[in-house]
């Protein structure tokens, strides 16, 4: 039996070494929040842990909100999360526990105005401390714990075509212990040393230029994040072309993050008819993965506005991101010409094992349409965010995943020594030390290697203290906006 006897919220400020502009918004600083949550499995108790970023607008895309406000609200939907937990009582185990809280959350969500996704993300947090915890109390891999199905997951109760499955029919028979980078490519970000000016150059000994990525981390695998607007993008795309070909190595692989700008099919067809008219773009295009969220998410599964997608036949492979907020959003985008949806451990880590396994279902009994799961990135770091998300995508099998954590901060330097040199020791081969002292991404190849994250507990080091940061009910918005000086 298990039951979440408390809970702790932590958080810590993070300034982004540059701006990163995605969708509406570009980001600057950007809280970093750890929860806690205690256990007590068969009468023991142990702590696990999750982590992620308080992004602005991604959960709501409201170009009217204020900042303040969108974190505030982040936090109220964590918070309730953590009390619906509480409130649970014991079950039998982590899918009976999460059936309690995920469609209570989402009307206590819904209640209050807040959309599926950001009521969606405070289960996913809490859920992933109880996932972390289950490991731990049993000293195994989460890999081990999934495929001997630990967790309880029954497939059917999400998907009905999956009743008599377990999840390693379905999943890939163990985890990758290396994962592609799919480097982000934001839409203010420089393409060339050239393109930067004295006054934007970051002189901290990382690479700041898609060029100098290139370089630095042999990249072959990119998201291109698109404006919406045709002459825009396509200026800037055939920039990436150049710059790409002329640095990378070996075969190359794109995808292109629509980030929502279309509202109609007839606006996405007509942009992308032009631009598969353009042959400066042809190398782009031909090691073209997919598209990520072209359309609003006020349409993208409207099956009315919608009606025409599926019967276009030059469309590319399209998939769903920040409009998977439900249970049923998969298999709704796959009625409409999607070709699948992305994981993002906030959007939920059962709900990306019941996607996957529906996929996979999908590809046995229809082989001869593409599906895909996709990894993106929510500025995810370390110690505890990247590596349970790595774990995550390794053991769903997801080959190549945005990570873009280590572009917009400089390693691990939001915190101190001590959690680098640990996050260090606990996994050499996913960071190293860099010339400059501080601890970041060990990059090689375009590659990172993950065994130590997939071998480890729920991928975090095991003896990671969030309690030296800052309680969720003291910090204050102010601290992010007006830092304290640093001596």
């Amino acid at each position: 039996m298990l039951r979440v006897l408390e809970t702790d919220l932590r958080m810590t400020n993070g300034h982004l070494r540059m701006p990163f502009r995605f969708g509406i918004v570009t980001l600057t600083h950007c809280p970093h929040l750890f929860v806690r949550a205690l256990l007590d499995i068969d009468g023991r108790r142990t702590w696990g842990i999750a982590a992620d970023m308080l992004p602005s607008k991604w959960f709501t895309k409201d170009p009217n909100s204020i900042y303040a406000d969108e974190v505030a609200d982040m936090l109220a939907v964590i918070q309730s999360a953590c009390a619906i937990a509480i409130s649970a009582g014991a079950q039998a185990n982590v899918f009976d526990l999460w059936e309690r809280i995920y469609p209570a959350q989402l009307a206590w969500a819904g209640g209050r105005g807040y959309p599926p996704l950001l009521g969606g993300f405070g289960a996913s947090l809490i859920e992933r401390a109880m996932i972390d915890a289950l490991c731990r109390d049993a000293a195994v891999p989460f890999s081990r714990i999934l495929r001997e199905n630990r967790l309880g997951i029954d497939l059917g109760k999400i998907h009905a075509e999956l009743t008599l499955a377990q999840p390693r029919d379905l999943l890939p028979p163990a985890p990758l212990r290396q994962v592609a980078v799919r480097h982000t490519v934001g839409m203010t970000d420089p393409l060339s040393d050239a393109d930067i000016s004295d006054a934007d150059r970051v002189d901290d000994g990382l690479p700041q230029s898609l060029e100098a990525c290139i370089a630095a981390y042999g990249l072959s695998h990119f998201k291109i994040k698109l404006w919406g607007d045709l002459a825009r993008d396509a200026r800037r795309l055939r920039k990436v072309v150049r710059v790409v070909t002329r640095s990378a190595r070996g075969p190359l692989a794109f995808t292109m993050d629509g980030n929502e700008n279309f509202k109609t099919v007839a606006q996405f067809r007509e942009f992308w008819t032009a631009l598969t008219a353009d042959p400066a773009l042809a190398p782009l295009l031909k090691g073209l993965l997919f598209v990520e969220q072209p359309f609003h998410r006020s349409v993208a599964l409207d099956a009315h506005g919608l009606h025409d997608f599926a019967a276009w036949p030059g469309r590319p492979p399209t998939i769903i991101d920040e409009s998977d907020a439900t249970l049923t959003s998969l298999r709704q985008a796959l009625a409409l010409g999607y070709a699948g949806t992305s994981h993002k451990n906030c959007k939920g880590v059962i709900k990306s094992i019941a996607n996957a396994a529906l996929l996979e279902y999908r590809r046995r009994t229809e082989p001869t349409r593409p599906f895909v799961l996709t990894g993106e990135d929510l500025i995810n770091i370390g110690p505890v965010a990247l590596t349970q998300d790595l774990c995550m995508a390794a053991n769903l099998g997801i080959a190549n995943v945005e990570r873009n954590g280590h572009h917009y901060f400089k390693g691990l330097s939001l915190f101190d020594a001590k959690v680098q040199d640990a996050a260090l020791a606990a996994h050499p081969d996913l960071y190293r030390r860099h010339k400059k002292g501080f601890v970041t991404a060990n990059i090689a190849a375009g590659a990172m290697q993950i065994a130590s994250v997939v071998d480890r507990a729920f991928g975090a080091s095991t003896d990671f203290d969030p309690t030296q940061f800052t309680p969720a009910s003291e910090w204050t918005y102010a601290s992010l906006e007006n830092p304290a000086p640093t001596s």
